[in-house]
């Protein structure tokens, strides 16, 4: 308990080079774009035009306001893609600051999944829109969605800790996971129903698919306009949790060999 607390407060004694930190990511990915921020909101929107296009011409499946389905299972799996995929590189990354100064690691992954929940929360902007343009129903029940949201932010934060280490040791890892996000994405109920599949690939989603955990209680909160069940609320902690422990221990673990790799 006593380390607990003390790695604690060395990570509150660099919060401030955290909010710097995910400040300087979110300014460089609009700095020199013509509409800046306005792009966060466009870029998903502009995606979820195609890819509705494109699905509900080749899915003849009856899913009600498909825009508003695919958008809530988009905007989350994109958080987690992207969040993690540039903590990854978040260690190689700033080779050249941690050879020159001490700077608790972790923090340049932490800041990367910031970042990317930054990018979240303006895609709630899009989504918005979206249900706007196609008369969806709106709900109080839409306010829950840090319910949510916090999940797949611990989630994602160890999920990127562990890559970011793994990357350190074993470069071609990024090859790797940019396939396993690939198998990821279409193992995740984002364009179609989970009626679609069968039975036997439906359990296995439900009870080894973390992503369908963050997802599925997603759309019950926006899309459905209900409290999730207790047993996916209860699955998404307990995945987040799990994911957690093992990359801050493996990161932890591993932390002081990065300075002979980089």
């Amino acid at each position: 308990m006593h380390l607990f607390i003390k790695r604690i407060n060395g990570f509150w004694g660099y919060k401030d080079l955290l909010k710097q930190l995910v400040m300087r990511d979110v300014k460089l990915k609009y700095r020199r774009s013509f509409l800046g921020y306005v792009w966060s909101v466009l870029n998903p929107l502009l995606t979820m035009i195609v890819m509705t296009i494109v699905f509900s011409t080749m899915f003849k499946r009856n899913i009600q306001n498909f825009p508003v389905y695919l958008f809530t299972g988009q905007i989350m799996f994109n958080f987690m893609s992207q969040s993690t995929r540039q903590a990854m590189n978040s260690i190689t990354g700033n080779a050249a600051l941690l050879k020159k100064s001490y700077v608790p690691k972790y923090i340049f992954s932490i800041s990367k999944i910031t970042s990317g929940l930054v990018d979240f929360f303006f895609s709630l902007g899009a989504l918005v829109i979206v249900m706007l343009a196609t008369h969806a129903k709106f709900s109080w029940y839409n306010l829950l969605f840090p319910l949510v949201s916090i999940q797949l932010y611990i989630f994602c934060l160890g999920l990127g800790l562990f890559l970011a280490q793994a990357n350190v040791f074993f470069r071609d890892i990024q090859y790797i996971y940019n396939a396993v996000i690939t198998a990821w994405g279409y193992i995740t109920p984002i364009f179609y129903p989970m009626e679609a599949l069968p039975a036997d690939v439906i359990w296995f989603i439900k009870h080894f698919n973390p992503m369908y955990f963050y997802i599925g209680q997603f759309r019950d909160i926006i899309y459905e306009g209900r409290l999730p069940g207790p047993i996916i609320i209860m699955a998404g902690c307990g995945a987040a949790a799990f994911m957690l422990i093992i990359g801050t221990w493996s990161f932890l673990r591993n932390q002081d060999k990065f300075i002979l790799y980089i």
